[in-house]
């Protein structure tokens, strides 16, 4: 037993170079791994955020019932953009609002939510959805009937969504980067 060695102790530089390799490789899957989480829970608050609206406008709606038409415009479908935003609505105390001026002021307001005007960063809005197209339909003569709003903003990553609901559907900034919430109520008018 003379002849031979005790065995080697220790790591040898190949040994190392594989194990940091290893590690490095596990360290991008788990920053790959965070970049999707973000993402992930960016769109989910930006759907909750359009569900919350949307059931918004509808209790707003339901709240004034003698004027359900005029929140659709006086057609049986009104559709909000940042390029046809709902006209500025001003001189309406809601105590002495007429049904039409208060739904005015109703839509204006919720407008301002919806493009995030509560929450700015150097005087531009930041709160709301990205590129928001509201699309509120319902009886047009505002009787009493099933009330739906729409409301499409752009993701951040494209999916196919065919067929969802046809607001915003034929606007090319969206493209497969489209997103839809469609929330539905049944209102009884006055």
């Amino acid at each position: 037993m003379s002849g031979f060695k005790a065995s080697a102790r220790g790591f040898s530089l190949i040994e190392v170079l594989i194990a940091v390799i290893i590690f490095g490789v596990g360290l991008l899957a788990v920053a790959s791994l965070q970049s999707v989480a973000r993402k992930s829970s960016y769109e989910a608050v930006q759907r909750t955020t359009a569900v919350h609206l949307a059931n918004s406008l509808l209790e707003r709606m339901r709240a004034n019932p003698r004027a359900l038409e005029n929140y659709l415009g006086g057609l049986g479908e009104r559709t909000l953009s940042e390029a046809a935003p709902p006209a500025v609505a001003t001189g309406c105390v809601t105590a002495s609002c007429s049904a039409s001026a208060l739904a005015a002021v109703d839509v204006d307001q919720w407008w301002g939510l919806v493009i995030g005007n509560s929450e700015q960063v150097g005087g531009q809005p930041v709160g709301g959805l990205v590129r928001p197209t509201v699309c509120i339909r319902g009886e047009s003569d505002g009787a009493t009937g099933a009330y739906e709003v729409a409301i499409a903003w752009r993701g951040t990553t494209e999916i196919d969504q065919g067929g969802a609901d046809s607001c915003a559907e034929t606007d090319t900034a969206y493209g497969d980067f489209r997103r839809v919430v469609v929330v539905s109520s049944y209102l009884n008018a006055l």
